[in-house]
């Protein structure tokens, strides 16, 4: 079981873009930028990681059907650092199929002369399973490796879809900082 806290909004730091070559189940592109105002769960992993296959892809369908689609988007990402020649499309494609995955999973931009992928590297993911959740202003708020528990990815996610935000609000790496004045609060949204 690995420990893990949400990072304080004060303190996240913009979360980098993904770099994607293909998307399943999403047609054309797909943007962190086009999430803005959802809480993202980015679920990284590999056909061939036992962790991934027990643990991580059915920890994500968990979330995508147990939080509104409107509130939460649930993104895989397939990125392979090992066993390249045995992970390609139409491989994962089956995967996907067999396992009943259907949200959007991209695969991670391969880079060359490195076996890293670039969004595993631009995350400094440090291996996979890794969840990632990041706020509704782009923020990076969690990054787990290994096995958290559903009761704890459930409460990190309820924490930040609780967070004060309003639409058009741009958080770190969006443009103004949004401050405490921009959000809404028990009271309403101010204007």
């Amino acid at each position: 079981m690995s420990r893990f806290v949400l990072l304080p909004p004060e303190q996240a730091p913009p979360a980098p873009e993904w770099t994607i070559e293909s998307w399943f189940h999403h047609q054309g592109a797909q943007t962190l930028a086009d999430l803005r105002g959802r809480v993202v769960a980015l679920h990284a992993f590999q056909m061939l990681c036992p962790g991934c296959v027990t643990h991580g892809i059915p920890q994500a369908q968990r979330i995508r059907a147990t939080f509104g689609r409107e509130d939460v988007a649930v993104i895989g990402l397939h990125t392979v650092f090992e066993h390249h020649e045995a992970m390609r499309p139409v491989s994962l494609r089956a995967f996907l199929h067999e396992y009943r995955v259907d949200f959007p999973v991209g695969v991670d931009a391969a880079q060359p002369n490195n076996p890293i992928p670039s969004t595993m590297e631009a995350f400094q993911m440090r291996g996979t399973p890794t969840l990632i959740l990041i706020d509704r202003l782009g923020r990076l708020r969690l990054h787990a490796f290994g096995r958290p528990e559903d009761m704890a990815v459930g409460a990190a996610v309820a924490s930040l879809l609780a967070e004060p935000w309003r639409p058009g609000a741009e958080g770190a790496g969006g443009g103004k900082e949004a401050s405490a004045s921009d959000l809404c609060d028990a009271d309403g949204c101010p204007i």
